[in-house]
């Protein structure tokens, strides 16, 4: 089965194509803000990965599987080299495609995650999207009323209603698959499964307010992709897209055209 995924930008005939990925919750729509800016100088695929979006769902979610799903999209699209972008898991499932495929990546960016295993952090979050999916809203004002008992920061809980679609009976349901995400989170904490370095050259864009890149993970960056530089978005924490959109674009548009 194929990723879902949406064309824009350039012929792949007259650019380079760049594939983009977002992260967790999310959906290749919280990604349009860095694919419409890249698609007036590449070739540009964004993709929903699996168990998120249109995409396919599946009980199986580990890099391994990820990774392989943007290579056969590659295949089935006749894209033999791109430049990856990836947010957070996107980022991982990036970085996993470049390093067990490293002839299939020019280069690499990567949104505020870091090659590491990651101890869990989305706990509220996945209670607050179950007691959702149990209530059998009619409205996103229901959900975000239901959210707000769990999640603090409106941001966040306007990002997840993004996923919320109406079924034919009127009652909202989330798009990605749930019960997958959760039976699965051990794997998306997990590090990359790495067979040897990737050398393509990689950036990785920390937001400054953000934890997800710490100084300690610097080694285990520098052993995975040694041609990587770091740039850093003032004002932004994880979501650094969103919150600096022109920042960080430009980092990534400069990065790519270099």
């Amino acid at each position: 089965m194929l990723l879902n995924y949406q064309i824009s930008g350039l012929e792949p005939t007259q650019a380079k194509t760049v594939i983009v990925i977002h992260g967790l919750f999310g959906s290749l729509d919280n990604l349009k803000v860095v694919a419409r800016p890249l698609s007036e100088m590449f070739h540009v695929i964004n993709v929903d990965v699996r168990n998120h979006g249109k995409s396919f769902h599946s009980d199986t979610m580990n890099y391994d599987v990820m990774a392989q799903d943007i290579v056969a999209l590659m295949d089935e699209l006749g894209i033999e080299k791109a430049h990856l972008v990836g947010h957070s898991m996107g980022g991982k499932i990036a970085m996993q495609v470049a390093l067990l495929h490293q002839n299939r990546v020019d280069k690499l960016v990567v949104m505020d995650i870091a090659p590491v295993n990651y101890h869990a952090r989305h706990d509220a979050i996945i209670r607050a999207l179950e007691e959702v999916a149990a209530a059998h809203i009619t409205s996103r004002n229901q959900a975000d009323e239901i959210m707000s008992q769990f999640i603090e920061e409106p941001g966040v809980r306007q990002f997840l209603a993004k996923s919320l679609a109406k079924a034919d009976d009127g009652t909202l349901y989330w798009l990605f698959n749930l019960p997958a995400l959760s039976q699965q989170y051990e794997n998306i904490l997990a590090q990359p499964t790495v067979n040897d370095s990737c050398l393509c050259d990689t950036l990785f864009i920390k937001g400054a307010d953000s934890d997800y890149i710490l100084s300690e993970h610097r080694e285990v960056i520098a052993t995975m992709f040694p041609n990587a530089k770091a740039k850093v978005i003032q004002g932004a924490g994880h979501w650094l897209h969103a919150q600096k959109p022109a920042a960080v674009n430009k980092s990534i548009g400069d990065f790519l055209t270099r």
